[in-house]
């Protein structure tokens, strides 16, 4: 069962094709990571799915997709993206994730804040759950806003770029419980560390302008120039990786 479907989408920035004749299903059990250089469209991949861009062509939902009028769409933003001097606790952070359902302004129940009370233990960080989340490490961040993301419990979690400001220790924590979310929902995950995401992800999406799908976790140098997917792969140890120069006609825009 499909979740969402992208039929030829394209968006556009002040002139700049960001995506170009994107065709993308995402179905209910799926574990995509999403790769590509920089400016090569990610994020905007991301902001056509959650429907805060505008677009041409058709993006379909399915029904499942929804509870009443709220679109059961986990997402957790670049923290760059996160207001973090909003005069907040990191709980509150983690109780926003309902405001789909409760709306802005009312009350969240006993319920709601135990819910949040057990994602911030899971995650590690109920400690820190009274403190302003201008004080919190960029790692405890990072945690609140999965935690927040989740709390509606969604059947599709986007995430974009999680493992940043973690450490090695919490991003091996951060993927062990991803692999457990996907058995209760399809997720799609923006990386730009490809050697760790392919062992975690089952299928790898390769975004360059356009979007090309991989029907597996492995990826060569080869196939990555056949998808015009300027990333160089470096086996080594773990499988870290470089960023190639961008080829001839690339954007070097900021929009991505």
């Amino acid at each position: 069962m499909n979740l969402v479907e992208l039929h030829d989408v394209e968006v556009a920035y002040d002139g700049y094709e960001a995506l170009r004749h994107a065709d993308l299903e995402i179905a209910s059990d799926d574990f995509l990571g999403v790769i590509g250089p920089n400016g090569g469209g990610k994020t905007t991949l991301v902001k056509a799915i959650l429907g805060t861009v505008a677009h041409t062509g058709r993006i379909d939902y399915a029904p499942e997709l929804y509870r009443g009028k709220e679109r059961l769409i986990g997402y957790m933003p670049q923290q760059s993206d996160f207001d973090r001097a909003f005069p907040i606790s990191v709980e509150e952070v983690v109780l926003s994730g309902l405001q789909g359902r409760r709306g802005f302004g009312k009350r969240y129940t006993g319920e709601d804040r135990k819910k949040a009370s057990e994602l911030l233990e899971k995650a590690g960080i109920a400690e820190a759950a009274r403190h302003p989340i201008g004080e919190v490490s960029g790692g405890q961040m990072q945690r609140a806003l999965l935690c927040r993301a989740v709390i509606a419990e969604p059947r599709l979690l986007i995430l974009d770029e999680p493992a940043n400001f973690v450490d090695n220790r919490f991003e091996n924590e951060l993927y062990n419980l991803l692999r457990e979310l996907n058995e209760q929902m399809a997720i799609v995950m923006v990386s730009h560390d490809v050697g760790t995401i392919t062992s975690v992800v089952k299928e790898i999406v390769c975004v360059n302008r356009q979007v090309h799908r991989h029907r597996s976790n492995r990826l060569t140098e080869e196939q990555l120039r056949n998808y015009d997917c300027p990333i160089q792969v470096v086996s080594h140890g773990h499988i870290p990786h470089t960023v190639l120069e961008h080829h001839p006609g690339d954007c070097c825009c900021e929009h991505e």
